[in-house]
């Protein structure tokens, strides 16, 4: 399991902490909101074409050689902006990244699936989302660091050299998954699956949860910014963020397989402990920057296990991989619409509106995701 942990920590270190330096380079140049937006949203847009395409392909070849394949193009993309210090290439870089990670990234989350018992998937996606957090926690606090001693591309060399350095242990340890048998399926079966409430629910939930994440990271440092603070501290504060949703999840996962918390439970608190981090944002001074960062962290590292643990159970074996890449489009979609929202609001009004129109859509989805299945009700009503 420790290569999947190397390889979650390393497209959350790469994506994160490039993401939340983004705002100090666009206003070097003096550069408008949607600027920001687009390329915090670029490498996600990337994932949100391309990740069901290679969760497919992981359920036909096996997931170890998608996985190998998207570290290696991951590698490739970082160098590339490394290697140039081009400007015109960030966006370019920004996109090969996403495209990357959109391959091994669903074919990690399918490997944790196949590695573990179904009852233990709880601790699993715990245990893989809180590596994925410790990337997201050191990726703005060593990003940031990075980037004052020799600039972005700096930032992209190290990553580059991560990268391929996971490749290297993924090569030698992950073992050969074979694919599964799979009965003929068509468009319309698919369409029936992926529009299923055991679905949609966890997948919605992950989607706003990813939502409040991406937003976070690419506008907390904004707000640190206008304050006055440097891109270190900036930093920081987006990794207090990330390190309490690395606390939560191998909790909230715990939690799970252990009947301690339910699905439904577990989603709501999540989503509004998260829109309440986000509505808290604002507030002036350093107390709105870490009172958002404490409660979004938390309530997304609440949802997330929770959400992926819903979803392995709920998908077919062999079809494991397509259901992933699906949900990950869905989840990939709150990635790249949370920063375009609050982006969108905050040029038309203010940076605080756009945190609140995006706390008022998180809270808003709480009781649709957390609803309970109608045709399986916790209690027979005809027993009563």
């Amino acid at each position: 399991m420790r290569p999947l942990y190397a390889a979650g920590f390393t497209t959350a270190f790469g994506a994160h902490g490039i993401a939340a330096n983004l705002g100090g380079f666009t206003a070097e140049r003096h550069a408008s909101w949607l600027a920001l937006g687009g390329l915090l949203a670029l490498y996600d847009g990337a994932e949100v074409l391309l990740k069901p395409v290679f969760g497919a392909l992981a359920d036909r070849v096996g997931p170890r050689p998608v996985l190998l394949g998207g570290l290696i193009a991951f590698a490739a993309a970082s160098a590339c902006f490394a290697l140039s210090a081009d400007a015109e290439l960030l966006w370019l870089a920004r996109l090969g990244q996403g495209a990357a990670a959109s391959a091994f990234s669903p074919a990690a989350s399918m490997l944790v699936a196949r590695l573990n018992p179904r009852a233990g998937h709880g601790r699993a996606y715990g245990s893989y989302g809180f590596w994925k957090s410790i990337g997201h926690t050191a990726g703005p606090l060593l990003g940031g660091a990075l980037v004052r001693l020799g600039g972005l591309p700096l930032l992209f060399a190290v990553t580059a050299a991560l990268a391929g350095a996971v490749t290297v242990r993924a090569a030698v340890t992950v073992p050969v998954v074979a694919p599964l048998p799979r009965a003929r399926q068509t468009v319309l079966d698919l369409a029936r699956r992926l529009a299923d409430g055991s679905f949609v629910r966890p997948t919605l939930a992950l989607a706003c949860a990813t939502a409040a994440l991406s937003a976070g990271v690419g506008f907390l440092p904004v707000i640190g910014h206008r304050a006055g603070l440097g891109p270190v501290a900036t930093g920081a504060a987006v990794s207090v963020l990330a390190l309490c949703a690395a606390i939560a999840q191998p909790r909230a996962g715990r939690a799970l397989d252990t009947g301690r918390t339910g699905l439904t439970t577990g989603i709501a608190a999540g989503l509004l402990l998260t829109a309440a981090g986000l509505a808290a944002a604002p507030v002036p001074g350093l107390v709105g920057l870490l009172t958002a960062a404490v409660a979004v962290g938390g309530g997304t590292g609440l949802v997330t296990p929770i959400a992926l643990a819903a979803l392995a159970a709920a998908a077919p074996a062999e079809r494991l991989g397509q259901t992933m890449g699906a949900a990950e489009l869905g989840r990939e979609l709150g990635d790249a619409g949370g920063p375009l929202v609050l982006a969108s609001a905050a040029s038309a009004t203010t940076l605080g509106v756009g945190f609140a129109v995006l706390a008022a859509l998180v809270a808003l989805a709480a009781p649709v995701a957390a609803r309970r299945p109608a045709q399986a009700p916790p209690e027979d009503p005809s027993a009563a």
